[in-house]
């Protein structure tokens, strides 16, 4: 019996077929969004497989492969396996993890200030018969950031003209809805930091009452963006500031949806009496998550919203 006893504080985990199937569904994944892509592009798909289904496919794989992953941890977790040195290399991991989220948004605001600080710049294009010629953005933008109000061929919009497929309009007006969702996620930061100490002093009602109001503010913002999107005037394609916008704000409503998903599995499990003021790793890993979402958010207000809403932004989308 004494051979087998654990004689050190690091955790060898039981074989797991997981890790193999999370890697072969994420390359499903990847192959399917790529095969999408190219065909919204005119382009023929890969021996005509149809990429949104592949795409599905592979989403479905990593969920799945994500959801029975992590329940054999919480597993282990339960069964005292995840010992002080091994919360201390969870950190570790968790650390790593938002570190390289930060290097992801830095991609999209150095996209976007490319763009803003240097709207009279000049880049490579390379044709589709393989010579490379000299684009002005003058010819894009109008020389100035925010773009000049104009359609996909440059022709400026009349004062009374209605927006087009690719066109830019004008910029959101940032003391309305973009102001509420900054109030908002600070907002749930508070209950997120209300939830944690609650639990640090092992009080399970005050725990589940911030975790629920942390989940309904992170829906509650994800709603509010989406009635932005839809009343945006300006479009995703056609010019560089909607892609820029769309995908740095897009990407990080993405990980607004993903933390609230984080936040309600670690309320039910609070519900059900896990986590204890020693050991707590899921739910401090979420509230990292999360807080790292909001701080995301305060970049993206003050330059994109604020900073970028040029000298005429639009009126507050109304409610």
């Amino acid at each position: 019996m004494g051979a087998h006893a654990k004689h050190h504080d690091y955790h060898l985990v039981n074989p797991s077929p997981w890790p193999i199937t999370a890697s072969i569904s994420a390359l499903v994944m990847a192959f399917g969004a790529i095969i999408w892509m190219r065909s919204l592009g005119g382009g023929a798909g890969l021996f005509g497989v149809n990429g949104p289904w592949v795409f599905a496919v592979g989403v479905l794989g990593v969920v799945s492969s994500a959801f029975v992953w992590w329940r054999d941890v919480i597993r282990e977790g339960a069964e005292g396996d995840h010992t002080p040195v091994v919360q201390l290399h969870f950190r570790y991991g968790m650390i790593l993890f938002i570190a390289s989220e930060v290097m992801f948004f830095l991609a999209w605001f150095w996209a976007y200030f490319d763009a803003s600080l240097f709207p009279a710049g000049v880049y490579d294009l390379l044709n589709s018969d393989t010579t490379v010629g000299m684009v002005v953005r003058d010819q894009l933008l109008g020389g100035q950031w925010p773009p000049v109000p104009a359609d996909g061929t440059g022709v400026t919009i009349p004062a009374n003209g209605d927006p087009t497929p690719g066109i830019f309009e004008h910029t959101f007006d940032p003391w309305g809805i973009p102001l509420l969702n900054t109030l908002i996620l600070l907002t749930s930061g508070v209950t997120a930091t209300w939830a944690h100490h609650a639990l640090l002093k092992d009080d399970r009602g005050s725990l589940v009452l911030a975790l629920f109001l942390t989940v309904v503010l992170g829906i509650t913002f994800t709603g509010l963006q989406a009635w932005e999107y839809i009343h945006a005037a300006f479009s995703y394609g056609g010019h560089i500031y909607g892609s820029t916008f769309f995908m740095a704000t897009g990407f990080h409503g993405a990980h607004v949806i993903i933390g609230t998903i984080f936040l309600i599995i670690c309320l039910l499990r609070a519900m059900s009496g896990h986590f204890t003021p020693k050991g707590h790793f899921g739910f401090e890993a979420a509230a990292w998550y999360w807080h790292f979402v909001d701080v995301v958010w305060l970049f993206l207000f003050a330059s994109i919203y604020v900073w970028g809403a040029g000298p005429n932004p639009g009126h507050p989308v109304q409610l």
